[in-house]
């Protein structure tokens, strides 16, 4: 554990886990997060199979009239996931200024801004809501960057007008922000001249066909997701952030893939016809089961091989870890049993996710279970989430019992193996 390579990896990956612009990206990302579940729980409640089947579906429709509630989750929609960009260039440029002590209002408000500038625009002059969504992220996460980094310069350039003492802080902040707000909205008002000028479709069509379209296809493979599987759970093992630090590099990818599902699902298709098989709800619900590792296995594991001895110090953890491992929460098992650093550890927290991966993508890409059609609260208990996150199936449900089944023989062995080492170093 001590050699050069291994110090130089956790080197690296915790330089690349305080990076200051992916640290941004993530924290823009989790700001939105609560729209982001609202939204999808609109469209899941607007869609749930189970209400026709207890005729709620009637009663409402008698009520409101013929698919007039379906509005309150439609209109839920337009305010989230119709606007991710627009809502993502905000809370991007914000972040970023806030980690260099500028204006973070300003930055963000300018951003949002040019992204609305950039927006191509409908026949009835009105803005094209394809591109507000998640189709625009890139745009919107290069947008909040480069203009965020101009805007400090701007800022720390003294290039600003100077209020004098006794004025109000927030009328002194926006007369700071006025000179470099105009020149930032005239470049790129400039630069939407040129791009009209050279080129047939709008910056977001060449982003979108560029970047991300072909991030999201290969995102949206099984190979993608053991990697992703992978690096989450080795950061993990030395004391790292694995879902921090690579959060910030799936979420642009997988964030659409979802939105494509949900989509569809409102529209009446069935959650097993939707396209896309690999998105974070998928990870979340079908793989980290208990937290990062599905260590809620390794729990169920523990108190199977140690069922005998009542004060044995993994029982005694697994006791304090059960309760917020339920709700997705494993730090106290990660650096109380610990699994940090722990060789025994190693290849069980790296091996059953990735098993858990090949095993929940084949069941969706055979047919067996539908595909994820709603993002739900990290926290969601499993069993709950794997109901809901199919569209209200319960082979979703199904998959979960037999994916934590798979990991907690996975776990067994290693369990017992920990157990003999800790009792050798007891009675040495």
């Amino acid at each position: 554990m001590n050699n050069k390579f291994m110090g130089k990896f956790i080197e690296i990956a915790g330089r690349i886990g305080a990076q200051r612009h992916l640290v941004a990206i993530r924290d823009g990302f989790v700001a939105i997060m609560p729209l982001i579940i609202i939204g999808s729980i609109g469209i899941l409640i607007n869609n749930f199979p189970p209400l026709g089947k207890f005729e709620l579906v009637e009663w409402m429709n008698g009520i409101f009239g013929d698919g007039n509630w379906q509005a309150v989750g439609g209109s839920i929609w337009n305010g989230t996931f119709a606007v991710l960009g627009l809502l993502v260039a905000f809370s991007i440029a914000y972040n970023l200024a806030k980690s260099y002590e500028v204006d973070g209002l300003s930055a963000g408000l300018i951003s949002a801004a040019a992204y609305i500038m950039l927006v191509p625009e409908t026949p009835d002059w009105g803005l094209n809501f394809a591109w507000l969504g998640a189709q625009g992220l890139f745009v919107a996460i290069i947008l909040a960057l480069v203009l965020t980094e101009l805007f400090r310069v701007l800022i720390q350039s003294k290039f600003t007008i100077k209020m004098p003492e006794g004025v109000p802080e927030g009328v002194a902040r926006s007369f700071t922000a006025l000179i470099p707000a105009t020149v930032i909205l005239i470049i790129v008002g400039f630069f939407q001249a040129l791009i009209n000028v050279f080129a047939d479709v709008s910056i977001f069509e060449m982003i979108f066909n560029i970047i991300q379209e072909p991030l999201q296809g290969l995102g949206n493979t099984l190979p993608a997701a053991m990697v992703v599987a992978f690096l989450n759970h080795i950061l993990w093992f030395f004391g790292l952030h694995g879902t921090n630090i690579i959060g910030s590099v799936i979420e642009p990818v997988y964030l659409p893939l979802i939105q494509e599902n949900l989509e569809l699902f409102s529209s009446g298709m069935s959650a097993f016809d939707v396209p896309n098989l690999v998105t974070k709800p998928f990870l979340d619900s079908f793989v980290f089961m208990g937290g990062s590792g599905t260590t809620l296995a390794l729990l169920i594991a523990i108190f199977i091989v140690v069922r005998r001895e009542k004060n044995h110090p993994y029982r005694e953890v697994a006791k304090l870890s059960a309760p917020a491992s339920l709700f997705n929460i494993n730090e106290p098992v990660i650096f109380g049993l610990p699994i940090v650093l722990n060789p025994v550890m190693l290849i069980p927290f790296i091996l059953v996710p990735v098993t858990l991966t090949i095993i929940s993508y084949v069941a969706l890409a055979t047919g067996i279970v539908p595909k994820t059609v709603a993002i739900l609260p990290w926290t969601t208990p499993p069993l709950l989430s794997g109901y809901l996150v199919t569209g209200g199936s319960w082979r979703g449900v199904g998959l979960q019992i037999i994916n934590l089944a798979v990991a907690v023989v996975l776990y067994v062995p290693f369990v017992m193996a920990g157990v003999r080492a800790l009792k050798q170093r007891m009675e040495g």
